[in-house]
């Protein structure tokens, strides 16, 4: 049942890509068809740029005093949420945790306001009130950005328990970091989900450390998608440096999950260039600067960038051209942040709690 592959872990244009196959059924073309599709490629190479530019701001902003309370960015690790998110169907579900900007972008969220709730203004994702680690959308099916260690796995089995019960064909993508796994939750959740048949991705996002304590330290196996074998589950490792492992990898579990209606534990290992939060240096104290310059080395931009310069796809004028525009579009994401008024005193009693009756349920769940 396993498959393992060893690794050495916005505005609607910048989205990640998505493609249908031949068959129109919303899968992922193949990995080696789209390496011969220039134009998409050059889409995926955008929308990891975006995220990279995005969150260089919100490392300057943060320093500057607009961004406050906790930030924790996606930097080194945008080829796991643009080829995950390049798979998906737009009424396919998603939930992550608190690094959750690059793939709010990924997922076609409008830079503007995930930057205006990162400023902590009305005109944010989340009305100001959730800040950087409670990105949602329920136009995109972004389920949201949690704080709590492992606090979603469980909503994501329960997603996929409801998309069962009602007949659906949409998937949850659940994505988390690989100190989740050690959390009670997590098995409780895969425990139910792997009994019941559920359509859930699981997605460890081994980026090596869970803040400042390395997966060796803190995990008796270390190839963690090992775990899902105590729940019968189909589980896959892969590189996530590079993006078409990663678009093959989950192309094969969504499908799994979206016909055959089960679970898949898929650990894509990749490395965070950034400090745990930017309270953290960005080399800590808990990894040397020779270990970072190392993975750095394989930057998931660079590599596909440098892939595409070498088939003579794409050339210098054209990178420092989308540069450009992406660092435009991201001013333009910070000036609309900047200009958005503050919530209004009463927006602290709005949305704390929700009246229904009997009669609004039954139309809501017809």
């Amino acid at each position: 049942m396993a498959t393992k592959k060893k690794s050495d872990n916005g505005a609607a244009a910048t989205a990640a890509p998505t493609r249908k196959a031949a068959g129109g059924n919303g899968a992922a073309a193949s990995s080696d068809a789209i390496r011969g599709d220039v134009e998409f490629r050059k889409e995926l190479l955008r929308s990891m740029l975006f995220q990279r530019r995005f969150e260089e701001r919100c490392a300057e902003a943060y320093a500057l005093g607009k961004i406050g309370g906790f930030c924790h960015l996606y930097i080194g690790q945008e080829a796991v949420s643009t080829g995950t998110l390049s798979v998906l169907r737009p009424d396919d579900y998603v939930i992550t945790t608190y690094r959750d900007h690059g793939q709010a972008l990924a997922r076609g969220m409008s830079a503007k306001a995930v930057m205006a709730e990162l400023f902590g203004r009305q005109d944010g994702v989340s009305g100001g009130k959730g800040g950087s680690m409670h990105l949602f959308s329920k136009e995109h099916n972004f389920l949201g950005g949690h704080g709590i260690v492992g606090g979603h796995v469980p909503i994501a089995t329960g997603v996929g328990f409801a998309i069962k019960y009602r007949g659906g064909d949409q998937v949850i993508v659940c994505f988390m970091g690989e100190s989740v796994v050690n959390t009670g939750a997590f098995h409780e959740a895969l425990n139910m989900a792997g009994l019941w048949k559920l359509p859930v991705v699981y997605i460890i996002e081994n980026n090596r450390y869970g803040m400042g304590t390395s997966l060796e330290r803190a995990s008796a196996i270390h190839d963690i998608y090992e775990r899902g074998a105590a729940y019968n589950m189909p589980r896959a490792q892969c590189d996530g440096q590079d993006v078409f492992e990663v678009r093959k990898a989950v192309t094969e579990a969504v499908e799994r999950a979206r016909t055959e209606k089960l679970p898949t534990l898929l650990e894509i290992r990749t490395y965070r260039f950034m400090g745990h939060s930017m309270s953290d240096a960005v080399s800590g104290t808990y990894r040397t600067k020779a270990e970072l310059e190392e993975h750095m080395r394989r930057d998931p931009i660079v590599l596909l960038r440098s892939s595409m310069h070498e088939a003579g796809e794409i050339d210098d004028a054209y990178v420092a051209k989308l540069d450009e525009e992406l660092k435009k579009e991201v001013q333009d994401a910070w000036d609309f942040a900047d200009q958005s008024p503050e919530p209004p005193l009463e927006a602290l009693y709005q949305d704390v709690l929700v009246d229904t009756t009997s009669d609004e349920h039954a139309t809501a769940s017809a």
